[in-house]
């Protein structure tokens, strides 16, 4: 087992559809192959608490506030920081997570209409300013996306054609702003194709 001095915090992120799923499942094989200690996590819903927050956010059948929506999400993220996140990484492990503070931004912020300056803000509050390494957005055209998520839809992943339209294009900004962490993966193509450029991307990462 290779053994780091300090662990990475690999996130990935996109609208739903997009595979990050799948690909962050690889891409956690692809490290365990190189002799890497790695732990696959996710959010909402990392184990014990996060498992009941995730229930509610994505399957709540009222109403919810937008800020009470995020608040959930930030409430989720503080607790996995500090119990999973951040003992990993200073054990010298590598974490894959499947979504992390991008997503706030992409959905509350440019999906909802929230504030976004406020949300970073609290992002940073949430995680004790803890930021990923390497972040991967898989982006993909909305019209594939819906296609692929099908017709059983969480409750974010029905709030609609224009409001992932919107978490897409906020994405793109995230990119754009922060280029060095943030690398855009063309997730139109096959999964095969996404893995190979994903791949790419992480070996120059992990051998700089």
């Amino acid at each position: 087992m290779k053994k780091l001095k300090k662990g990475y915090f690999i996130t990935f992120e996109g609208a739903d559809g997009c595979g990050k799923t799948t690909q962050s499942r690889l891409v956690q094989k692809y490290i365990e192959d190189c002799g890497y200690d790695v732990i696959w996590t996710r959010e909402p819903g990392s184990a014990g608490l996060g498992q009941k927050i995730r229930e509610l956010l994505l399957h709540y059948d009222g109403d919810v506030a937008p800020m009470c929506e995020a608040f959930l999400f930030l409430a989720d993220r503080a607790q996995h920081i500090e119990h999973l996140i951040k003992p990993a990484v200073a054990q010298g492990k590598i974490v894959v997570c499947d979504r992390h503070t991008d997503s706030t931004i992409a959905y509350q912020g440019y999906g909802r209409g929230e504030d976004i300056n406020q949300l970073k803000y609290l992002n940073n509050l949430a995680t004790g300013d803890i930021k990923p390494d390497l972040t991967f957005v898989f982006d993909v055209s909305t019209d594939v996306a819906q296609k692929r998520v099908g017709s059983e839809k969480d409750r974010m992943e029905a709030a609609g054609v224009e409001f992932h339209k919107k978490v897409r294009d906020g994405y793109l900004e995230i990119a754009k702003n922060d280029p060095t962490r943030v690398k855009i993966v063309n997730a139109d193509n096959n999964i095969e194709k996404v893995f190979e450029d994903t791949k790419t991307i992480l070996d120059n990462f992990l051998n700089q």
